[in-house]
């Protein structure tokens, strides 16, 4: 399967109703969507973030990408699950240079998000995509790493605030724990190799692992918590190149800890997806021993 990636003459979007045509050829289940394209392509690797409702939080990271000239080496696509806080006013948005905002109508969460934002990321030809979180917690000046680790190759690469060079900072100790005794070393165990910073959204994906038929993440499969932890662990078991990247992650000291996840219904969706993970329940059916 190949795409456009000439980069030298950017594409342009393809219209609102061509999305679910391109998406039924290719076996690909992908959540209903709007899409407001602000510009064409400009560049080799798209920006993904998925919010709802981060209000001053995305705006403020936003305004940081763009300060710090990072639009001219990557594409921002916001990836919303129905913000209705006005913190994505078009206005504010192009004057961030933020390329599109993708809106989910279907059903499902944060994977659903993603998929929304992938599968477009893909079909518009890029080279590769990193993930961010909205909420303001993670050094967006660490893209420019992703962006060299793509450039060397690297499939899947990982954010990480335990390796040297990355700095963790008023990090709740509950959290700290579940990371380090529970989330990396059970995803580890499933990737086969170490990765010490398992639960956070920030990484980046090359076109080559997302497009390879033995991982598949546009399934229906992948409504919450789930896509984050298979593409985490999948890339090392078939083989492809993977690293963690050194970042900042930054909770505030005196204020609401910024989290979707909250409640003991959220921790134990997520305890389930470690397990399911470990178990190899999201491989595709018919590599299932791949």
């Amino acid at each position: 399967m190949t795409f456009d990636q000439n980069v030298t003459a950017p594409s342009q979007a393809l219209e609102q109703e061509a999305y679910p045509d391109f998406f039924k050829q290719r076996n690909w289940d992908v959540p209903a969507f709007s899409v407001n394209h602000l510009s064409t392509r400009r560049n080799k690797y798209s920006l993904v973030i998925p919010v709802i409702n981060e209000g001053e939080r995305i705006r403020n990271q936003l305004q940081a990408t763009h300060d710090l000239g990072l639009s001219s080496k990557v594409d921002t696509i916001i990836a919303d699950g129905g913000s209705t806080d006005g913190s994505l006013e078009p206005a504010f948005l192009e004057s961030v240079n933020v390329r599109s905002v993708i809106t989910k109508t279907g059903p499902g969460k944060l994977s659903a998000q993603l998929r929304c934002g992938y599968a477009v990321s893909l079909i518009d030809g890029y080279d590769g995509i990193i993930t961010i979180d909205g909420n303001g917690k993670d050094s967006v000046e660490s893209i420019a790493d992703f962006i060299t680790a793509l450039e060397g190759g690297v499939d899947y690469a990982q954010a990480s605030r335990f390796v040297p060079g990355g700095r963790s900072e008023n990090t709740p100790l509950s959290r700290l724990l579940a990371i380090r005794l529970l989330h990396a070393p059970m995803l580890s165990l499933a990737a086969r190799r170490w990765f010490s910073d398992t639960t956070q959204g920030f990484r980046a994906y090359s076109a080559r692992y997302l497009l390879d038929e033995r991982v598949q993440p546009f399934r229906d499969i992948f409504v919450k918590y789930e896509l984050l932890a298979y593409l985490t662990v999948r890339a090392s078991q078939l083989g492809l190149r993977t690293s963690e990247v050194p970042t900042a992650r930054l909770y505030p000291a005196h204020e609401k800890i910024p989290t979707k996840i909250s409640g003991a219904g959220a921790h134990m969706d997520l305890v389930s997806v470690l397990f399911s993970t470990l178990k190899g329940d999201y491989h595709p059916p018919h590599n299932a021993q791949s």
